[in-house]
């Protein structure tokens, strides 16, 4: 039987005719090999079932019932700026406490870090000025009585005509004198100081007393002390700074690009860093009307209430403050999926069919998140009901 699938050729010439038809027919043995292996491999692709799309899920209708689902508005979105800014002393609650005339401590009776109340007595201090003054409106004070006197006594002579009204006349008008002498002494003592009791008192016994007394002016915590036993202050020397802590301002300079649209009375939220995750509520009560030249800031302030004196002037604060308001598309909070590190929404395709998209959205704002990217004006979302339908996808890919 012969191995070759032609006859057997006799002859060189047979021989040559088999050597050129045995490669064609090895290489028409290796297509149909290959088309046979082709065509096995579609078979099995084909008998393989298709992968579903990993963002695709199908609610049933007991899920769809649990799903709200709305479209993607526009809606008026503020940008919150945060702002550096520090603690400062409520500059209307702060007293400048110094000696109302020139003389040397001789008694310190607070320390810095003391509350203390209106009337209190700060420090004492002895001063020659307070005694001439005093000599003084004890001179006056005499002068004006014997002018008094003169004064009783002419009109009794003028009665008895032993006077002429003239002589009257005179003598009232040094009366006159002498008390408007006395009343200028006076008024010298009260700025020195004294108390209108004790320009009384003064008067009565006619004893020169040269102690002068710093009263505090005002309630509160002495926070400058600048002052020493035995030191000679004069009037224009501050030796105590006296601030009431129950309201405190919180200060930011803001940069004049963003000065644009915040104004007096504007709600704003403060971090202080010392006082961990706390945040404080506060409206603006000063816009600067300038800009600083060379920092080319804005300085706003707030007031906060410290009943408890936990904000301390010169701690760091951040101010919170939201801008003009811009319409932007946005979604609310809840309808947003975090997954691997990014946000999503569950958009509505119809037909109970939703896709997990993929968006970038800003920082939420008044329970809202900005759409940056991702979904168009039209577009239709879960709004409550995501979490779990997020679930149910999750779970028909696993049963795959």
């Amino acid at each position: 039987m012969n191995a070759f699938p032609f006859p057997m050729a006799r002859g060189r010439a047979g021989l040559r005719a088999a050597a050129l038809l045995l490669p064609l027919a090895l290489l028409g043995a290796c297509d149909a090999s290959k088309d046979a292996g082709t065509a096995n491999a579609a078979a099995t692709k084909d008998a393989q079932p298709q992968r579903k799309d990993p963002t695709l899920v199908t609610a049933s209708a007991e899920i769809q019932r649990e799903l709200v689902v709305k479209q993607a508005t526009t809606v008026p979105i503020s940008h919150t700026e945060r702002i550096a800014g520090h603690v400062d002393f409520n500059q209307y609650r702060l007293a400048r406490i110094g000696a109302n005339v020139t003389g040397r401590v001789t008694q310190l009776h607070v320390t810095r870090g003391e509350s203390v109340k209106a009337g209190d007595l700060l420090a004492q201090l002895n001063s020659t000025e307070l005694g001439t003054s005093q000599l003084a409106y004890l001179s006056a004070d005499a002068r004006a009585k014997l002018n008094q006197r003169n004064v009783e006594r002419a009109r009794q002579l003028l009665a008895a005509d032993v006077i002429g009204s003239a002589e009257l006349q005179k003598r009232e008008s040094e009366l006159a004198i002498a008390e408007a002498e006395k009343r200028a002494a006076a008024e010298q003592l009260r700025v020195q100081g004294m108390s209108a009791g004790a320009i009384r008192a003064l008067g009565k016994s006619g004893t020169i007393n040269s102690t002068s007394q710093i009263i505090a002016t005002a309630p509160g915590v002495v926070v400058e002390h600048k002052v020493a036993l035995g030191q000679v202050t004069q009037p224009a020397d501050m030796l105590f700074t006296i601030a009431d802590l129950s309201r405190v301002w919180v200060v930011a300079e803001v940069p004049e690009q963003q000065i644009n649209g915040i104004k007096v009375g504007q709600s704003v939220q403060i971090e202080v860093p010392a006082l961990g995750d706390q945040r404080l509520e506060g409206k603006l009560v000063y816009v600067g009307a300038t800009v600083d030249a060379e920092r080319r800031t804005v300085t706003v302030r707030t007031e906060i209430d410290n009943p408890e004196r936990m904000l301390k002037p010169a701690m760091l604060a951040t101010m919170l403050i939201a801008s003009r308001p811009v319409d932007k598309l946005a979604v609310p909070a809840g309808a947003v999926v975090r997954e691997n590190d990014e946000d999503h929404v569950l958009k509505d395709e119809g037909n109970g069919r939703f896709r997990m998209v993929k968006v970038k959205l800003g920082p939420e704002f008044a329970g809202v998140r900005p759409v940056e990217s991702g979904l168009k004006a039209e577009d239709r979302v879960v709004v409550e009901g995501a979490f779990h339908l997020n679930n149910e996808r999750k779970r028909m890919l696993l049963s795959e």
